[in-house]
């Protein structure tokens, strides 16, 4: 496994301790891959979105391709016993 050194101030070191008093991070090694991790996940699902809105945007839905959602939501209320 590859180490990674790195200086942080006090204020998130105390953050860092607090998670894993709480029982969020085992350790603050455990804490940093977490944090890492989330950050890589987000920025892969921020960059999934703006590839489909890019997407979305380039070549909008027509509305004949979208009427059969409308239609199968209508649909299913009106079956509903409300």
């Amino acid at each position: 496994m590859t180490q990674l050194v790195t200086r942080i101030d006090a204020e998130l070191v105390r953050n860092i301790d607090r998670l894993i008093a709480d029982g969020i991070a085992e350790s603050r090694s455990d804490a940093v891959r977490k944090g890492l991790r989330a950050l890589i996940e987000q920025t892969r699902r921020r960059t999934t979105a703006e590839a489909i809105i890019a997407g979305y945007t380039s070549r909008p839905q027509t509305d004949e391709e979208v009427s059969w959602a409308d239609e199968a939501t209508l649909r299913m209320i009106a079956e509903e016993p409300w």
